[in-house]
């Protein structure tokens, strides 16, 4: 009895350790960093310290810099080390150039390629990851991430479902064994019968692709649907600037966003989708035409979580959760604390704001130095033990500096303007 009971208890230690959570989130994070408020990095950083994405995949992404803030502020906190994949520029429109981008958990997974899909409006990109099991035979995750034309009417709908068909198509390709697809992005569906949302379902695709939640009709200013509504999180877009640059208002009452994944994942007992937790996150389901943060949504998420949801994008993120049935190979990776990085964008005219880890400096070493192109130094700034230093640069000719620090290789660049 006494070995059985022994066994018994090897084998659910066994179980436990083999199992773990992909957490994966898709975000329009609207035109970050260049929108309003200021520093939404910050914002950002609070929305995924509360639900940890392993896998955070985002859309209207504006610059290269943005994505070093998110990558060094916005997941500063996370315990495990993350990366991102390479900054490509999408130059369909260079007026107003928005790209898609991925973050990950590179504990949980390794990038190993990617590549652009051009399409009739705008770049769809490919990133393909493999999990980082213990095992001879990989497991492969390729990661799509979109964002759809727009609006309503016939020339909108066939633009979107062409984007789609590159995707589709691009399916085709995907021919090793152990393939997992996600389809993530704002796709700007109105309802499940526009023939975009009817091609990604095409039983006929090379690899068959689901909606996850399963929850087909008309979804605009749907109360049945309210718990899927994903934009918009603002009643009103007064205070976040004018024009195109302040987002949607209205309230939320479209569910534009998406995260659709491959039919595999609900017959695997490697990889597979956890029931239940697929969520546009922050609905609390009773905030149809309200802004997201109104004092009557009250429910699961709580009022910080909406207030920065809020603040941070006129879309809400979607969430799910995949399980991991094998253990995770053992690595000595560590997660390293950059020096130096901007809580600011890094083109400005006034200031600049610096985050430092602090507990890197000491007496002989507590300043930071900023340089000009000439490798003349213009300005010194000391640290005082402090995370975070506002840089006026109001003084500086516009052009190119650098910011250094004594003892490390670490170089920041920004732009006055």
């Amino acid at each position: 009895m006494k070995k059985i009971i022994t066994g018994l208890f090897l084998w659910l230690s066994v179980c436990a350790y083999s199992q773990e959570t992909l957490n994966a989130m898709f975000y329009n994070v609207f035109k970050f960093p260049n929108s309003l408020p200021q520093n939404r990095q910050l914002i950002l950083r609070d929305i995924l310290d509360d639900y940890k994405p392993d896998l955070f995949m985002i859309c209207e992404l504006a610059t290269e810099n943005g994505a070093n803030l998110i990558l060094n502020t916005s997941l500063q906190n996370q315990v495990d080390p993350y990366a991102r994949a390479v900054f490509v520029a999408d130059l369909t429109d260079t007026a107003d150039p928005l790209q898609t981008m991925v973050f990950y958990n590179q504990r949980k997974l390794t990038l190993v390629g990617q590549q652009t899909l051009p399409t009739v409006y705008r770049d769809i990109n490919q990133y393909s990851f493999q999990l980082n099991v213990n095992a001879t035979d990989p497991i492969n995750l390729e990661v799509f991430v979109a964002h759809l034309k727009s609006s309503t009417g016939p020339a909108n709908r066939q633009m979107r479902f062409d984007m789609v068909e590159a995707v589709t198509q691009q399916l085709q390709n995907l021919t090793q064994p152990n393939t997992y697809v996600l389809f993530a992005g704002d796709f700007n569906f109105y309802n499940s019968t526009e023939d975009g949302y009817q091609k990604i379902l095409d039983p006929t695709n090379t690899i068959k692709l689901i909606d996850p939640i399963n929850a087909p009709g008309s979804w605009q200013d749907n109360a049945s649907f309210s718990y899927l509504h994903t934009q918009s999180t603002r009643l009103s877009s007064t205070g976040f600037g004018g024009g195109a640059n302040a987002g949607a208002s209205g309230g939320l009452d479209d569910r534009f966003d998406f995260i659709m994944m491959s039919e595999n994942f609900n017959t695997s007992s490697r990889f597979s989708y956890v029931n239940g937790t697929y969520s546009a996150y922050g609905n609390n389901a009773n905030c149809l035409n309200k802004s997201v943060n109104d004092a009557t949504c009250t429910g699961t998420y709580s009022v910080t979580l909406r207030n920065n949801l809020y603040n941070m994008s006129d879309h809400l993120p979607v969430v799910m959760q995949f399980q991991i049935n094998e253990p995770l190979a053992t690595t000595s990776l560590k997660k390293e604390k950059a020096l130096m990085w901007f809580e600011s964008s890094n083109i400005s005219d006034a200031e600049v704001v610096i985050g430092i880890d602090a507990s890197r400096f000491d007496t002989q070493n507590n300043k930071i130095y900023i340089y000009n192109t000439l490798g003349q130094l213009v300005k010194t700034v000391a640290i005082n033990n402090q995370s975070s230093i506002t840089v006026s640069i109001e003084n500086l000719t516009a052009g190119m500096y650098f910011i250094k620090s004594n003892g490390s290789s670490t170089v920041l660049k920004f732009i006055k303007k």
